[in-house]
């Protein structure tokens, strides 16, 4: 072996191996086993001929300028300066009501709980829903503020965004399977 061939390879040629393996793979041109077994192969390889044997079946990859297919873009997600106001009120809301809503459910619970007790006693009771609504509305006052000042309502939909795309992505996929016969 001699020249470009016999000479060893650094662990960024043998990443940069793996990294077309797995291009491979997602384009349908190795099968799992086949793409595990390159791999290890391809992390155990010693000289730059190791390497190469292991692509030498697999076509160049062209870069995306010069292929001749147009790319498959993903909508990116809505950053603030993208949001128009309307929306923005629309995912503060959203957030508002499932940070405060169980809240405000529980204390109708114990409040209806103490009216009730307080009818059947004839007597107005000690006003007990207070200890569990004061601390509690507290610590979700501070949550409210500490997180309309980070944006979190705009993080919570973004994420609530890609949750769905890997849904409707995941959902594609399935039904492109065909049914499995046992």
């Amino acid at each position: 072996m001699d020249g470009r061939d016999g000479m060893r390879a650094a662990d960024s040629d043998r990443t940069a191996v793996a990294d077309r393996l797995r291009v491979a793979l997602n384009e349908g041109r190795l099968d799992l086993h086949e793409y595990d077994e390159r791999l290890q192969r391809a992390y155990a390889a010693r000289t730059y001929a190791d390497l190469d044997a292991l692509l030498t079946d697999l076509p160049p990859v062209t870069p995306v300028e010069r292929s001749a297919l147009s790319p498959v873009t993903q909508a990116a997600p809505p950053s603030v300066g993208d949001q128009p106001a309307q929306v923005a009120r629309g995912v503060t809301a959203r957030w508002l009501a499932e940070v405060w809503l169980p809240y405000l459910k529980a204390i109708a619970i114990v409040v209806t709980i103490w009216a009730v007790t307080s009818l059947l006693s004839q007597d107005l009771l000690y006003f007990w829903p207070a200890w569990v609504a004061g601390p509690w509305g507290a610590v979700l006052a501070v949550r409210t503020v500490t997180g309309l000042a980070g944006a979190e309502p705009r993080r919570e939909a973004i994420k609530r965004q890609r949750k769905r795309e890997r849904k409707r992505a995941k959902r594609a996929v399935e039904s492109d399977d065909p049914p499995a016969t046992t």
